[in-house]
């Protein structure tokens, strides 16, 4: 059984051994997303709070501004930080493949700078890790690789499993050993020491490759599949309200009085109300996003979708992003899947570098087995005299 668990675990190794080193990779990246993406674009993101209690500028003559210069695009969504000292994010869309970014200061009104959204740096890195920068067929690779990842964490695992006299070498790096018996203990023991992070993380990565996945989460939770939300029907004001934007945002800091970041995301088909989401920073675990809808032009709630509100089925599924990206818990959980991320991808390498050095052994004794034939050794036959 051991051998066809082991065969088994080096071919699918091999298979998906590519695209796991590109997927952990990548992922590695994104744990910190949130933190590094304004350092990698100070100017992008931060602008200079003005002294005292200076208040940002109403944000419909911001949009105006911004759809001013980026004339025919129209507004996607807006990204609100809490911090004084970051500037407001529009999102510009004329189609789904043409969308800016653009970057406005709250507290002058002026455009910072305007990039292409797929060009931006943590854009491309999703996109890598989600679909190999290859769209449709991307997706199903990297779904199915996914898949076979679980099956190599149970294979390697039972593959570890040590016997009683040899616990302790399966349980700790041997760091002055021979590089042949180094790689075998970052392989197995690293491996074994975050299989459970590991398996976690690959098992909730399949949420966005399948359907089924998605469903299994609310079947289990609330007896059903999930059903897809869409804005409620809100038909736009004929006559724009003054400031109907600001409008949104009081009654939101009303409604949702804690702190956190907030996005509006305007409807996409006509007739449907405009969303505007809050993720709380006071909770105790991360992802919990509460949704208001108002009627485009004028600021009229239409309807509240609270976190607290939500079946089991759903608060499960927002559960399943922060344990994927490690952000369940905070800075410990998101250091945990780092280091979790870099393992896994330094796996396909040592486990590589494991099997061309048994097939390079194999190949030595299946020489030295022939140079020891005694039909190949001139010693051990009889030659007639002369020769």
């Amino acid at each position: 059984m051991k051998k066809i668990i082991g065969w088994l675990h080096l071919w699918l190794g091999l298979a998906s051994g590519l695209v796991v080193l590109v997927v952990a990779l990548t992922g590695s990246l994104l744990v910190f997303e949130k933190e590094l993406e304004p350092l990698l674009s100070p100017r992008f993101h931060y602008v200079e709070a003005p002294a005292g209690e200076a208040r940002p500028l109403s944000m419909d003559l911001l949009a105006r501004k911004v759809l001013q210069r980026h004339q025919p695009y129209r507004l996607y969504d807006i990204d609100i930080e809490e911090a004084p000292d970051r500037s407001v994010i529009f999102t510009l869309q004329k189609s789904k493949d043409d969308r800016l970014a653009v970057a406005v200061n709250q507290y002058t009104g002026q455009i910072i700078q305007t990039v292409d959204e797929e060009r931006r740096f943590f854009h491309v890195v999703l996109d890598l890790h989600r679909y190999l920068c290859m769209g449709t067929a991307g997706k199903v690779i990297t779904g199915i690789s996914c898949s076979i990842f679980l099956v190599l964490v149970l294979t390697g695992l039972v593959l570890w499993w040590p016997r009683r006299n040899s616990r302790r070498q399966r349980l700790r790096i041997k760091w002055n050993a021979s590089w042949k018996r180094l790689n075998w203990d970052l392989h197995a023991v690293l491996g074994f020491y975050m299989h459970i992070i590991l398996f976690l993380i690959a098992l909730t990565g399949l949420t966005w490759s399948y359907q089924w996945m998605n469903n299994l989460i609310f079947y289990a939770f609330d007896g059903k599949p999930a059903v897809k939300i869409t804005p409620p029907v809100a038909t736009p004001a004929t006559g724009h309200h003054y400031a109907y934007m600001d409008r949104m945002l009081a009654t939101t800091d009303s409604i949702l009085a804690y702190r956190g970041p907030v996005r509006i995301r305007f409807a996409e088909k006509p007739g449907q109300a405009v969303t505007v989401s809050r993720q709380n920073r006071d909770a105790a675990i991360s992802n919990v996003t509460s949704f208001l809808y108002f009627r485009e032009g004028s600021g009229q709630l239409v309807k509240t979708r609270l976190y607290e509100a939500e079946s089991r089925g759903m608060k499960a599924r927002r559960v399943v992003y922060p344990i994927h990206t490690g952000s369940l818990l905070g800075w410990p959980t998101k250091i945990l899947a780092l280091i979790a991320s870099l393992i896994a991808a330094s796996l396909p390498v040592t486990g590589l570098y494991i099997w061309l050095h048994r097939k390079k052994k194999t190949s030595r004794q299946k020489v030295h087995r022939q140079d020891r034939s005694p039909l190949l050794r001139k010693d051990s036959v009889s030659f007639p005299a002369g020769i």
